[in-house]
């Protein structure tokens, strides 16, 4: 099967799931969200969209004591968004969560927490700088916080685990990431 076929597949697949996540929502505010898998002799592809995603998911523990954020009470704190063929392949997992205890407090405890991915960036006070693109070394490069915020990355160019701390209406919110990415020379699954 050529890639033609499968990309054209893939895209396919992803405008209903879409389409179907959106009717869920709106008729049963289902937050189950769509997983789609094409398997055969020479294709392995698949769409996952979800509404909701957990720490485990992200890769990191909740600060104790915080609370799920949304901008609009009909928002979800969290989602969960991957799309993978062959030879490409993307992962996002993004939990938002608030606290009102101090940015200091919440920015020392994901620190540490983001240690077992590695050298932990402090992105906070970044100004850009450039990347080495054939190194998998993770950087900063143009990456940095929102106003009166705070910056933090572990892992590598394809495996980040991010956290973004700043101030909010009610204390704080920090939002936790996960990125994953897989291009032509990787073939691990997402």
């Amino acid at each position: 099967m050529s890639k033609r076929v499968v990309v054209a597949g893939l895209l396919c697949v992803a405008s209903l799931a879409v389409s179907a996540l959106a009717q869920s929502q709106d008729k049963d505010k289902d937050k189950g969200g769509v997983n789609v898998t094409i398997q055969g002799k020479d294709t392995d592809a698949g769409l996952v969209i979800k509404t909701q995603a957990t720490a485990k998911e992200v890769g990191l523990p909740l600060y104790p004591g915080s609370r799920p954020h949304k901008d609009d009470k009909d928002d979800s704190s969290g989602a969960n968004l991957g799309l993978w063929g062959n030879t490409f392949g993307f992962k996002v997992v993004a939990l938002k969560m608030e606290s009102d205890d101090s940015q200091d407090k919440i920015a020392a405890f994901y620190q540490k927490a983001l240690g077992k991915y590695g050298k932990v960036l402090d992105c906070t006070n970044n100004s850009g700088g450039s990347e080495d693109k054939d190194s998998d070394k993770l950087s900063c490069d143009n990456d940095h916080p929102d106003a009166g915020g705070r910056l933090f990355k572990a892992g590598s160019k394809h495996k980040q685990h991010i956290v973004s701390v700043k101030p909010g209406a009610h204390g704080n919110e920090f939002d936790l990431v996960y990125l994953e990415v897989r291009g032509d020379n990787d073939k691990s699954p997402l």
